[in-house]
């Protein structure tokens, strides 16, 4: 595996788990039951994303990121903070995830365009499937709170 493949793959684990943490967060905010549960399965999902990016790596003898990056804990506590005192926290809470959720798909095209066919793009393939079905229930959920 190149390079800038097992980078990008790091890259995509990162920002997976990222969302995956926003996800939770949202989850123990929101008020509404049904979302609630929408949302640990959506976490549930990007977790299977994880754990399939990173044992391609591991495959390759090589260390999978584990864990998120500093500035986007400290980003996403800012927007726990602005969404708490909100009127229709949940709404706020959908329309975040929603844009967080399109930004990571984009995340996993762009690298499939970006690395020569191998292993990874086959894992890449199977996981964009995975993120696609993610990004329509968030789709969907932000349609109907009028995003």
């Amino acid at each position: 595996m190149s390079l800038k493949s097992q980078h990008l793959c790091n890259a995509l684990i990162r920002r997976s788990l990222e969302l995956r943490a926003l996800y939770r967060h949202a989850a123990a905010q929101v008020s509404e039951p049904g979302l609630r549960t929408v949302l640990h399965e959506e976490a549930l999902s990007l977790t299977e994303v994880i754990s399939a990016l990173q044992t391609q790596l591991r495959n390759h003898a090589i260390a999978p990121a584990t864990r998120s990056r500093l500035i986007e804990r400290a980003r996403q506590r800012l927007d726990a903070l602005l969404l708490r005192g909100m009127p229709r926290s949940d709404d706020a809470w959908i329309r975040l995830l929603a844009r967080h959720e399109e930004s990571l798909l984009f995340a996993f095209e762009r690298a499939l365009n970006r690395i020569a066919p191998d292993e990874l793009t086959t894992t890449l393939h199977r996981q964009l499937a995975r993120l696609q079905s993610i990004h329509l229930d968030m789709h969907s959920l932000a349609k109907a709170v009028g995003h």
